[in-house]
């Protein structure tokens, strides 16, 4: 009978991995939404915590981790690798899969790596609220708990698909003290200019974004907070690749394929960032990236500056969207309906360095129970991505290779979707070409 294999454990990180110097290409700088310009870091202040915008721009290969964070990290960190033997066997493969278990965190998935220090970092300032979006609830979850082990307040706007999909959220969020409203809500201009247009809109993490930053841009107590996309968000989350390099080492294994879904970006640049050194000095490791069909920003989206919500309040990115007008369909993968993709991914895309893949959600749903009835564990949607495309990779792969990839969260909150799926009412949806060139636009023309 086989046995799980138990890895040894490494020690937690004590210092984040910054990609931004490795880069082959710098990234474009951010520009201000109104005039275009270049972006100074001033222009951040009254929405972003000081030593965020620092990250945000740092040129420091490693960023130290704080005392007080590295204390909450220790409740869950390191988090296991696991060897996923049964998973092996029932897809007959010839080399050999692991998982990185980010479901181990309080919150349930890897947002408490990131949701920790942003928190802290505002707590320091003197911040006493903080708002956010999210769009399974994964992150509104993360930063509701870190705002109570801060004493802090939190407000979270949760795209309303979700939040009627997945009504546990709300209760979990309310038992951590923090505050939740389905958006669009009638609690912002944003809100309410949307809810004008259409009553019955479903909400996109584009406008559930645009909610949270009109929210603490009018409140001088509040800042706001990002669950994925922006560099030191990606950051934070380096310790899940820095702990997996480390892992793999103490058992002689060598990752050939890094495997995580995309949504904004932040899982799966965690993951493989790390790595990103060894690849661009020619070690052979594949970065894949998975992501709904339904909303494909990396396999088709254009590569270009755009908003980072739907009112044209945050900073212009460049990265690749499928413009921030675009309103998503209600797949069940939350987490993944965002228009666009961490400017970093995005530059390790358009040079190459990753391959992206796109899947219906009907087919993830299929991989997750598999694992669930193999590995015994039950992942979130999003984490089915990651899950259908290892499977996807194992089947391909050469005999003897090694193939990683990131459970980011459980789905223990999510058993409506397993509910709608098993009934056979999940439709799977690919996106219309028209639908992605008329939300295209709506993008500025920005020159770089």
């Amino acid at each position: 009978m086989e046995t799980r294999i138990n890895l040894p454990q490494s020690e937690m990180p004590k210092a984040w991995y910054n990609a931004l110097p490795d880069l082959p290409t710098p990234l474009a700088p951010p520009r201000d939404p109104e005039t275009k310009e270049i972006l100074t870091p001033d222009k951040l202040e009254p929405i972003f915590a000081r030593e965020l915008i620092k990250q945000e721009m740092s040129s420091e290969p490693l960023i130290e981790i704080p005392e007080p964070v590295q204390d909450i990290y220790r409740l869950f960190r390191p988090t296991p690798l696991v060897r996923a033997l049964k998973l092996e066997k029932a897809i007959g493969a010839k080399c050999r899969i692991y998982y990185k278990n980010e479901s181990v965190s309080p919150a349930g998935s890897h947002k408490t790596n990131t949701s920790v220090p942003q928190v802290y970092y505002n707590k320091l300032e003197g911040v006493r609220r903080l708002s956010t979006e999210t769009g399974a609830g994964q992150w509104g979850t993360a930063l509701s708990f870190a705002c109570s082990m801060f004493d802090m307040k939190c407000t979270v706007y949760m795209v309303k698909v979700s939040y009627e999909q997945k009504p546990y959220r709300k209760i979990l969020i309310n038992s951590y003290g923090g505050e939740i409203f389905p958006s669009p809500s009638d609690r912002t201009n944003s809100g309410r200019a949307m809810l004008a247009k259409d009553p019955d809109c479903k909400g996109s993490l584009g406008l559930a974004i645009s909610e949270a930053v009109e929210d603490a841009a009018t409140h001088d107590d509040t800042r706001y907070t990002l669950g994925s996309v922006l560099n030191h968000v990606l950051l934070h989350q380096t310790v899940v690749g820095l702990e997996t390099e480390k892992q793999l080492a103490m058992i002689g294994e060598k990752p050939d394929y890094l495997v995580g879904c995309v949504g904004g970006g932040s899982n799966f640049g965690g993951l493989v960032l790390p790595f990103l050194p060894r690849k661009l000095k020619g070690e052979d490791i594949t970065f894949v990236a998975a992501e709904p069909r339904a909303c494909p920003s990396l396999t088709r989206g254009s590569f270009r500056y755009d908003y980072g919500d739907m009112a044209r309040l945050t900073p212009l990115m460049k990265m690749h969207t499928l413009g921030h007008a675009f309103m998503p369909a209600p797949i069940h993968a939350g987490g993944l309906r965002y228009h666009g993709e961490a400017p970093i991914i995005s530059n390790l895309m358009e040079e190459g360095l990753v391959d992206a893949r796109a899947y219906y959600q009907n087919d993830c749903f299929e991989a997750a129970l598999l694992f669930l009835k193999t590995e015994g564990f039950l992942p979130a949607p999003e984490t089915s991505h990651a899950i259908a495309s290892a499977i996807d990779v194992a089947r391909n792969a050469k005999p003897g290779s090694c193939v990683v990839f990131l459970y980011s969260g459980h789905g223990m909150l999510d058993l409506a979707s397993y509910d709608a799926y098993l009934r056979g009412n999940l439709e799977n949806y690919e996106l219309p070409q028209e639908c992605i060139d008329q939300a295209l636009m709506m993008c500025p023309t920005v020159e770089g």
